[in-house]
């Protein structure tokens, strides 16, 4: 398996730092507003990432932070009256619905930045006892000048580096317009909200970059194997990071560090609240089954690729998924009669092998994906001719339960509905049958409202969720 190395900006071999068992640290939500598409996108490449490494047989402990604090958060909290705990709680759980409507698989730890706070404060005591970091009227900076390394992952030329407007909102006054804040010194609307704490340098709150080292060398040690997050966080997000942890313990943060591209509109923008050009998942899934969401996003363009936002593009996946579902249910009802299929069997282990080794090289999802769509309408040929016997049957399956692992589009929860719908829809045959139509009527358009489509045909009734296409 390789990925590409941010740092080295090469793709390179992986493998862990202990045989089996991969550490990786995801930068997890703000809890301040909703997340948008291109949040999402972000926390699926690292869905796939995870489930690749468990497909290559690795056990993967993951841990994704929760930010629940900041200046956006602090000045909400103040503006509704409510504590920063009050204010994030609604917001972390439309969060986590949002990833398992998207199926994706739960890390093993969610830690929320306010339960770290006496390790953030040690951590900050530390950089100032070997120079790192100083004090100023306002917080606790960090000293970029103290650490020769800082921009090698952007690879940056210091003397032009500029300030990020995120990382304007931490500036005070410091030494150089580069210096970080680690740590802010308690104001009124601070203590005002519940968002200060006591620390021997002066009460007050964790800077944004100093709470992600934090918790994840507190979970995962001092060297992870992979950190990762939007591209977006590169500079000056992850940079901070690397100064802050290496400041500490003199020991590489992370030995690969992957990043996805933006999501962008359909003019090229990327997608960012302050655009006004956000996408919500929310809004999305009122139109488009959850599944359609989740290939597009995952399988539609190479993660360290821009990916536009289109109508047409989320239909086109919903109908990837629609196909994928077809032929699986066609095979799983055929009786295989005694043909010769073994070259269609041998087709199938192909396009098996080729999807196996595109997931391999920098999880190329949407290189794999086209082989096996190309294997589907062979399938779908041979399946009309009668050519498909038990080895070709069992090698398509194989496939597909192979493509599933990433995908998570054909079984679980979509078989128990699956199966609801189907015995609604048996009933409203049943009172057509019987010319209740009143019946028949009621339950088709309490489908509707549920985003389940029917349509009539000539080889029966046919459903399919609102944007997933028959």
């Amino acid at each position: 398996m390789r990925l590409f190395n941010t740092l080295t900006r090469t793709l390179e071999d992986f493998q862990p730092l202990e045989p089996g068992v991969v550490r990786m640290y995801t930068c997890g939500p703000t809890v301040w507003n909703y997340q948008h598409l291109g949040n999402y996108r972000t926390y699926l490449l690292f869905d796939l990432l995870r489930r690749h490494l468990e497909v290559s047989g690795y056990r993967v402990e993951q841990v994704m932070n929760i930010t629940d604090v900041d200046d956006r958060i602090i000045k909400r909290s103040a503006e509704e009256g409510v504590s920063i705990g009050e204010y994030t709680a609604p917001w972390e759980r439309i969060f986590r619905e949002g990833l398992a409507a998207l199926r994706a698989e739960p890390a093993e730890h969610y830690p929320h930045a306010t339960e770290y706070i006496r390790g953030m404060i040690d951590m900050v005591e530390d950089l100032i006892e070997k120079g790192h970091a100083y004090r100023s009227d306002d917080g606790i900076y960090y000293r970029i000048s103290s650490f020769p390394a800082y921009g090698s992952l952007a690879h940056l030329d210091r003397a032009g580096m500029r300030p990020t407007a995120r990382v304007a909102n931490d500036d005070y006054d410091k030494e150089s317009a580069a210096d970080f804040a680690l740590w802010k010194f308690a104001q009124p609307v601070d203590e005002q909200v519940g968002a200060a704490w006591d620390a021997p340098f002066g009460r007050g709150r964790p800077g944004w970059h100093l709470e992600c080292s934090t918790m994840s060398m507190h979970f995962l040690g001092q060297t992870l194997d992979i950190h990762g997050g939007g591209i977006d966080l590169l500079f000056p997000h992850h940079e901070n990071e690397i100064a802050q942890s290496e400041g500490v313990t003199g020991h590489p943060f992370s030995r690969f560090w992957v990043h996805g591209q933006f999501l962008t509109d359909q003019v090229g923008e990327k997608m960012a609240k302050r655009l006004g050009n956000v996408v919500s998942l929310e809004d999305l899934l009122q139109q488009f089954d959850p599944s359609a969401v989740r290939l597009f996003l995952t399988a539609t363009a190479h993660y360290r690729s821009r990916l536009d936002v289109t109508e047409e593009g989320l239909h086109g996946a919903g109908e990837q998924v629609r196909r994928l579902r077809e032929l699986r249910g066609r095979l799983v009802d055929l009786e295989p009669s005694a043909v010769a299929d073994a070259a269609l069997a041998e087709r199938a282990e192909a396009a098996r092998r080729g999807y196996r080794e595109a997931l391999d090289d920098d999880l190329n999802l949407a290189q794999g994906l086209g082989q096996v769509m190309a294997l589907i309408r062979e399938a779908n040929t041979a399946l009309d001719a009668g050519a498909v016997g038990e080895g070709a049957r069992e090698a398509l399956l194989h496939v597909l339960a192979d493509v599933d692992r990433h995908l998570d589009v054909l079984t679980g929860e979509e078989t128990e509905l699956e199966a609801e719908i189907q015995e609604q829809v048996d009933r409203r045959e049943e009172a057509r049958r019987n010319r209740d139509y009143a019946t028949a009527d009621r339950i088709r358009q309490e489908l509707a409202d549920r985003g389940i489509l029917l349509e009539d045909t000539a080889q029966g009734v046919r459903w399919r969720r609102q944007g997933v296409q028959l």
